[in-house]
């Protein structure tokens, strides 16, 4: 009788947090996006902008807020790429990154550079875009 209490608890939170990552895949405003730091392999999660940062939030885990903020001040793309055939899903493309830790925002953990992010063609535009449209001043402080 125990095991089965047990049995159906793990269900219920195996279900919960599958529903979890459909909730976050289908967020309006939320792009899939992988990230990977310079500690170890591709983290998948969905990405949202919200003003002047990029938020994070990983599809593993039970929080529904962002993990990482990625500040616009500051940063800078050095390369991107499509990935190889063994890096990852076919069609996304890794945009390597690096970040001024003094402009990143206080309130939330940042991702030190260099980071790597790997999305679809379309959500690459849409970041390149969103970069881009920074304010005139938001690069006068990167070095």
């Amino acid at each position: 009788m125990a095991a089965l209490e047990v049995l159906t608890g793990v269900v219920a939170v195996l279900a919960l947090l599958v529903l979890r990552g459909f909730a976050l895949a289908r967020a309006r405003g939320t792009i899939v996006c992988r990230v990977r730091d310079g500690r170890g392999g591709w983290k998948s999660g969905v990405a949202r902008y919200v003003g002047g940062e990029l938020h994070w939030i990983p599809f593993l885990g039970l929080g529904l807020r962002p993990r990482h903020a990625i500040a616009r001040r500051g940063l800078t793309v050095s390369s991107r790429r499509m990935l190889g055939s063994g890096e990852g899903p076919a069609g996304y493309w890794t945009v390597v990154c690096s970040t001024d830790r003094s402009a990143a925002s206080t309130t939330r953990p940042v991702m030190a550079g260099p980071l790597c992010l790997a999305m679809s063609e379309d959500a690459l535009t849409g970041f390149l875009a969103w970069l881009e449209s920074a304010p005139p001043s938001a690069h006068l402080d990167a070095a």
